[in-house]
């Protein structure tokens, strides 16, 4: 089923986009939710001649969106977490982590414009930023454990303590899940 996007769905397409989706879909979600209609040879001809009356608009959001996409050149977020011994994290850094931080940087994102899987684990990660229908920007997200010049020292040291810390935590574990049969 050929469907005209009325708004941008990220994953799918952009606004006045013509996407083939399963009928389904179409019929079931995006019809009824109103961020579609089915692309009849008339709502086409509608299209194309909203289009070329919204040219020049529409070339105007596109630079918008480009200097906003400057702004981002050259920014590395940096996110410091609570981690266990193993290099996981507790919890996780996701779109509004990373809005959040680009919010103290002074530059405001809207977190549904951006895309990544959520990162549990310390590392060199990569989100992207949908401006507009051809500004993406891809921003480097580093993940470091917090207090990370204190940890390592400790850790060689104490190895073995720590293996007992997460027998013990683990006991604990198996003794409640026996306890709530």
């Amino acid at each position: 089923m050929k469907i005209i996007l009325k708004q941008d769905i990220i994953g799918l397409g952009y606004k006045n986009d013509v996407v083939e989706v399963k009928d389904g879909y179409g019929r079931n979600y995006l019809i009824p939710q109103g961020k579609g209609v089915i692309a009849s040879p008339s709502a086409l001809k509608v299209l194309a001649e909203n289009l070329r009356q919204q040219a020049h608009k529409i070339e105007v959001q596109k630079k918008a969106a480009q200097k906003r996409a400057d702004q981002l050149e050259g920014v590395v977020i940096e996110v410091a977490a609570k981690v266990s011994s193993t290099g996981v994290l507790y919890g996780s850094v996701n779109t509004a982590t990373v809005a959040q931080e680009l919010a103290k940087k002074g530059i405001e994102v809207d977190r549904k414009i951006i895309t990544m899987r959520d990162i549990k684990a310390v590392g060199e990660y990569e989100a992207l930023i949908h401006f507009f229908k051809d500004v993406e920007v891809r921003v480097p997200v580093k993940v470091t454990a917090e207090g990370q010049e204190e940890t390592p020292a400790p850790a060689e040291e104490n190895e073995a303590p720590a293996e007992l810390s997460e027998e013990a935590i683990i006991e604990d574990e198996l003794e409640e899940a026996l306890d709530a049969e």
